[in-house]
């Protein structure tokens, strides 16, 4: 299958190379292609240079957002949330009619807060949309063609695509959407990963839940130890 990855950081590698690894044609997607190959210091997180990441994973094809989106047959959103409504807004011709799982979370960096939370890396960020609204519905009220469908947010990347490394992979995934059929790509996919415990939390709205879920689970990180990486099961 052509899949398309929208981004370039260290979660968006985790799914480019499994991805690869599991022979399908990957396309990833970026702002400015040739920004992100002249790119030669690490970023924020600390991943390094994308063209190094290339360069080790031969065939992998860099695009614009759009040209990536266009190419892919099941699409990957792994853009910042911050800018992720208005990126994928510019790519809607080539998302419609197409499964869109997003794992972004909304984070507000560097909140102006009256009771900052600290962490190890300087102030927790806020979540904006919250309670009331999700990332994953503006994304779908933006491109009301596309299929959208949250899932991975509520766990590290490199974990999704390997869900044995933890506990055997003995742990639940996450998914909520409106499309039937969307959703079963999503099931399909995590399946290919390792994951056998996928539960469907039903219409996008569960969303809300999902991504607000993200500072509990720094919370658990810091508590086992920064870089841990841990599951959530839900026992019935």
């Amino acid at each position: 299958m052509k899949i398309a990855i929208l981004g370039t950081g260290g979660g968006a590698r985790a799914h480019i190379a499994k991805l690869a690894e599991l022979g399908h044609e990957v396309h990833v997607g970026t702002r400015d292609p040739e920004a992100t190959l002249a790119r030669t210091e690490p970023d924020l997180m600390g991943t390094g240079p994308f063209k190094d990441f290339l360069a080790e994973h031969p065939g992998i094809q860099l695009h614009t957002f759009a040209d990536a989106a266009a190419h892919g047959e099941l699409v990957i959103n792994g853009i910042d949330g911050h800018n992720a409504v208005a990126a994928l807004s510019a790519a809607a011709e080539q998302l419609a009619g197409k499964t869109l799982i997003d794992y972004a979370v909304p984070y507000v960096y560097n909140p102006d807060i009256a009771h900052p939370w600290p962490t190890p890396w300087g102030v927790m960020p806020t979540l904006d949309p919250c309670d009331s609204d999700s990332l994953a519905e503006q994304i779908q009220r933006a491109l009301p063609a596309t299929r959208v469908v949250k899932a991975f947010v509520t766990q590290e990347q490199d974990t999704v695509v390997a869900p044995r490394a933890v506990g055997g992979g003995d742990h639940t995934m996450f998914l909520a959407g409106e499309d039937a059929d969307a959703k079963q790509q999503t099931v399909d996919l995590l399946t290919a990963y390792g994951w056998r415990d996928i539960l469907d939390l039903g219409p996008l709205v569960a969303a809300r839940g999902m991504e607000m879920y993200a500072h509990l689970h720094s919370a658990i990180g810091f508590a086992l130890g920064f870089g841990t990486h841990f599951g959530i099961k839900v026992i019935r």
